[in-house]
């Protein structure tokens, strides 16, 4: 992981296409800006595992369906 210090109205640059900024310090809460791509998707982090957690459990019930059809065809 990389560690990097910056202040407010300061930015990071990853790649040509993402800039995140620090717009605010509030206690022990910092709000980023973030300008990317639209195709680009962003998710908080706990957000991103509902997410995978979801998209996981729903190829798991497919191929559970895709089994059962296999067993017992219409």
């Amino acid at each position: 992981m990389l560690v990097l210090s910056r202040k407010k109205q300061q930015s990071i640059r990853i790649g040509n296409d993402i800039e995140l900024t620090v717009i605010a310090i509030e206690g022990d809460q910092v709000k980023l800006g973030i300008k990317a791509p639209k195709n680009i998707e962003i998710h908080r982090g706990e957000v991103f595992e509902a997410i995978q957690t979801a998209n996981n459990e729903a190829v798991h019930v497919s191929i559970d369906v895709m089994k059962l059809m296999k067993k017992n065809p219409l």
